[in-house]
């Protein structure tokens, strides 16, 4: 019988397949002359196309105006004789005056086949450039589409006419004048898809970042890029107008600060960074490693500033980037500059507080009369509102109390204060604002501070040693310097020391450097650290300390 297998019946092979040996079939036969017509079809198609975008190539008048800044060090693009010119000149530029920028590309649309539009932006300054066909440059039409489509955030090179507008231009802080292009090269091309769009870091942040979780648009629909979400993209977050404003004033306050010191005699110095035993805060110290052995990073340039004093410096100042360690949580800021200065007292303990008033006065009378500053200030409170409400005395004198009396203050405005107490942050704020009411003033100082709440180094009040020759300043009722007369004699140094909670030896690794400095003989001096963020922040009225600095640092933040 038979088996299965012998009963099956041999596969029939499809048509347009053949059996070994055999000729094609007529189905394949025809599918491989279509494929055949298809490909020629094909590449008879790209070499149109080829000859099509030759021949328009060939017939684009002004393919040598733009394109990608040519590398070649002859090109008329590279040569060393071109002057540019910074956006910040050009709010007095003249009709017809022929520039050349490197600028952002902010936006750009193409209007019609005719005409582009592009705004181009420079730190906090920005201005309308047109792309129209024909002109003296017989500006093509493939220009004018190439301009229109540059990725934003990228940086080109502009050679055009400056011109009057018809209307002042509302988009652009530059609004009396508008360029009209000669010539455009592409210098660095950003990528099309960005993490965080630049124009949506021109709003404040919400408040709370968990905002952003509920809502991903705001009341007119534009984005809402938390303050995490910013910083993460800090390069973009930086790039908005507001934000390159906030950081122009931050270097205004620097140099405004070395003006005055340089003005009033002192030298700048530098201080280690590192020091070989944790001096200055105990626990509240960040330990590092320093090849075989240990090593901790600075929290304040105090120990340097009174050494250079013994040094008979008499007069020094410096910029300081110390860091903090405290409990922890977000509002604790770590990281922060200080702008610190030390000086020899010839008779009484406020010819340093007197400077130290004088220099912050100069410094915000500073910001709110020189034009660039006050122009900058504008920018920010298109944002913030408020960022230029800053109160002084009319008569430019600090207004001065003592600590029992600002204590008297919150007591009579029914907050309960102690004598001899430290205050909490929610008294400061809350006196600050008694003060506003009642002296018309956002910045003042507190002197005679309780000799109990101030650092080892002070020098206690010779009258009254439960208070001390201390003092800090205030700005919208919160602190934006602690300074004091310092201890110079060797034996009170030393015995502060070891009456200190907890005790201090003066004689120790970590502070014999110090306490040698009064051995061998040192003037009567004080001083004090300004903190330049909250210098910043304050003045602005800015939420958030680190909406005022560059890449903040705190417990849940390492990067950027």
């Amino acid at each position: 019988m038979a088996s299965e297998s012998d009963l099956t019946l041999p596969s029939r092979p499809k048509e347009d397949q053949t059996e070994s040996g055999s000729a094609p079939s007529k189905n394949a036969l025809k599918k491989m002359a279509k494929e055949k017509e298809k490909a020629e079809k094909a590449a008879k198609r790209r070499e149109q196309e080829q000859q099509e975008k030759a021949r328009i190539e060939a017939n684009d008048t002004s393919k040598h105006l733009y394109g990608s800044l040519p590398t070649s060090p002859d090109s008329p693009a590279n040569l060393p004789a071109q002057v540019f010119t910074e956006l910040a000149q050009l709010y007095h530029a003249r009709e017809d005056q022929e520039v050349t920028v490197d600028a952002r590309i902010h936006n750009a649309r193409v209007q019609s086949s005719k005409l582009a539009f592009i705004v181009l932006r420079e730190e906090a300054h920005t201005i309308q450039v047109v792309i129209a066909e024909g002109g003296l440059n017989h500006i093509s039409r493939q220009m004018v589409k190439w301009c229109g489509g540059i990725s934003s955030e990228s940086i080109v090179r502009v050679t055009g006419l400056v011109k009057q507008p018809e209307e002042p231009v509302s988009s652009a802080t530059i609004s009396n004048f508008e360029l009209h292009v000669e010539k455009i090269y592409l210098i660095s091309e950003a990528a099309q898809r960005l993490p965080i769009q630049v124009k949506d870091c021109m709003r404040p942040p919400p408040l709370n970042d968990d905002l952003q979780a509920a809502a991903e648009v705001d009341g007119q629909g534009a984005p809402i890029v938390g303050l995490a979400t910013r910083l993460d993209n800090r390069i973009l977050d930086v790039r908005a107008a507001v934000n390159q404003a906030i950081f122009q004033l931050q270097s205004g306050i620097s140099n405004l600060f070395m003006e005055y010191m340089n003005v009033n005699g002192f030298k700048w110095i530098h201080s280690p960074k590192m020091v070989g035993a944790a001096t200055e805060g105990g626990a509240n110290v960040f330990e590092v490693k320093y090849f075989e052995t240990k090593a901790y990073l600075t929290q304040s340039p105090q120990f340097f500033k009174q050494m250079a004093i013994a040094m008979d410096m008499k007069r020094v100042y410096l910029y300081s980037a110390a860091v903090l360690r405290s409990s922890p949580g977000l509002h604790n800021f770590f990281k922060f500059t200080g702008l610190d200065f030390e000086m020899v007292i010839r008779n009484h303990y406020h010819e340093v507080l007197g400077f130290g008033e004088s220099l912050l006065i100069f410094i915000i009378r500073s910001l709110q009369n020189r034009p660039e500053y006050v122009r900058l200030t504008k920018v920010v409170d298109d944002v913030y509102p408020g960022a230029g409400n800053f109160k002084l005395p009319a008569d430019d004198s600090a207004l001065r109390l003592t600590f029992a009396e600002g204590i008297q203050l919150l007591n009579e405005n029914g907050i309960e204060a102690g004598e001899f107490d430290d205050m909490s942050t929610a008294q400061e704020k809350a006196l600050g604002k008694i003060i506003l009411e009642k002296y018309n003033t956002d910045f003042y100082t507190i002197d005679k501070f309780p000799s109990a709440i101030r650092p080892f180094y002070t020098l206690p009040d010779p009258e009254n040693p439960r208070l001390s020759n201390s003092y800090d300043f205030f700005m919208r009722g919160q602190e934006i310097m602690s300074g004091a007369q310092r201890v110079h004699n060797y034996e009170q140094l030393c015995e502060q020391m070891r009456k200190n909670d907890p005790p201090l030896d003066p004689l120790s690794e970590g502070f014999r450097h110090y306490t040698d400095a009064f051995k061998y003989g040192c003037a009567p001096h004080g001083g004090g650290g300004l903190g330049l963020n909250r210098i910043l922040q304050f003045y602005l009225g800015l939420t958030d300390i680190r909406f005022a600095t560059l890449f903040p640092r705190d417990p849940g933040r390492l990067a950027p």
